[in-house]
């Protein structure tokens, strides 16, 4: 049998044997602790639950536009004009089923065989396929925990060809919890588009912010950049509402369209039922998003302090989402591992402690530590971490 180019290509998750293994050992019996959560551990608040079993109860669940219901996407018409000064008009705006399927979309419509696309390290780990999905190259421009996981317009100079058509940006980041400031997004942004470069621009933590940290939306810099930046965002994070799958790529009316063509032909609107409830994230009370946040700054500190205090380790405090992403590559020699695949898996069976290592996410001298985890855990966890360094 020959497989097609795409089946060939596309490489599985490389964190799927690390996480069969922490099953395989709970399944024994093992109290493991998982830190490897991409998820809030909170509930999805109440009133877009009710809101989402009413619109059951009145039988809205029949197919909805492919772009999204009228009302949804004026709401975040709303959203986009009142917190980031970005004005839209609903043909402008493309639900999907999650945040992932609006990247794919657009990746889709705007990269050919042969285009380059710029992915920043560490990355989230499906904007490379995708791109290659499209059929496009994907070219990484490295960042380290010394310049705060950043790239910057010189950076991004020394990539460029003739061949680049397409730049990823994702603040807050996930794995590395950093954000990029407003003065450095217009000139990294700025600079991308004078190049005539289209931008991703993956917000999808925007509201997960910690110590005053601001967010700033890229495509509101001119109307250069408004027409060749794509934003894209969902409800995710933010409203802990991973398993509902609802997201929206937001950008210039032609490249909408076309993506909304695409997913015409691939899993057409998203839930009618999951829209009902981002209707009512978006228009109801915001006061879980702050009680969420909170709970994660406190998290947030405590995993950092503990993990600073370990020999071997160095961690930068993350400005947003709800990772950490320690250097850990001083732990190598010491343990003889020979990356952070290896040091996880040894944390896994000797610890039971189940982190992700950072090459999947092109930065092998880390791991990322989801803190969407209890407290409780977290301390016995880091308890058991230091423990094993210290054997």
């Amino acid at each position: 049998m020959v497989l097609s180019r795409v089946a060939r290509e596309i490489q599985a998750s490389a964190t799927l044997a690390i996480t069969a293994k922490a099953k395989q050992l709970a399944a024994e019996g093992k109290d493991v602790i998982g830190f490897g959560a991409g998820e809030p551990d909170f509930d999805t608040p109440e009133n877009i639950k009710t809101a989402a079993i009413k619109a059951i109860k009145d039988g809205f669940t029949k197919y909805t536009p492919t772009s999204g219901t009228p009302k949804l996407k004026e709401a975040i018409c709303e959203k986009l004009f009142k917190e980031n000064n970005l004005k839209y008009s609903p043909s402008q705006i493309l639900v999907s089923a999650g945040a992932k399927q609006s990247i794919c979309n657009i990746v889709l419509v705007l990269c050919d065989i042969g285009d380059e696309v710029i992915i920043p390290t560490p990355y989230w780990v499906s904007y490379p396929e995708m791109v290659t999905l499209a059929g496009a190259k994907p070219v990484f421009l490295e960042t380290n925990d010394k310049d705060h996981f950043k790239i910057t317009k010189d950076s991004l100079a020394s990539v460029i060809t003739p061949k680049t058509k397409l730049l990823f940006l994702n603040s807050p980041s996930n794995p590395t919890g950093m954000v990029y400031s407003e003065e450095e997004l217009r000139e990294i942004v700025l600079f991308a588009v004078e190049k005539g470069l289209y931008v991703i621009s993956d917000e999808i933590y925007e509201k997960i912010l910690y110590d005053g940290v601001k967010h700033f939306s890229p495509a509101a810099i001119n109307d250069d950049c408004y027409n060749n930046v794509i934003t894209i965002n969902g409800f995710s994070k933010v409203y802990s509402m991973t398993g509902w799958r609802l997201g929206y790529a937001a950008g210039p009316e032609t490249i909408i369209k076309a993506a909304t063509n695409i997913q015409d032909h691939t899993t057409s609107g998203a839930s009618s039922i999951t829209q009902i409830a981002g209707l009512e994230a978006l228009r109801g009370n915001q006061d879980s998003v702050n009680n969420m946040v909170a709970e994660f700054d406190r998290r947030r500190k405590y995993i950092v302090d503990r993990l600073n205090a370990m020999k071997g380790i160095s961690c930068l405090l993350p400005q947003g989402a709800f990772y950490a992403f320690p250097n850990v590559s001083g732990l190598y020699n010491h343990l003889s591992v020979k990356g952070s695949f290896d040091l996880v898996s040894l944390l896994l069976e000797k610890a039971h402690v189940a982190f992700v290592p950072g090459a999947p996410f092109g930065a092998d001298a880390y791991i990322r530590i989801s803190y969407a985890t209890s407290m409780e855990n977290i301390k016995k966890g880091m308890d058991r971490f230091e423990k094993f360094l210290q054997t």
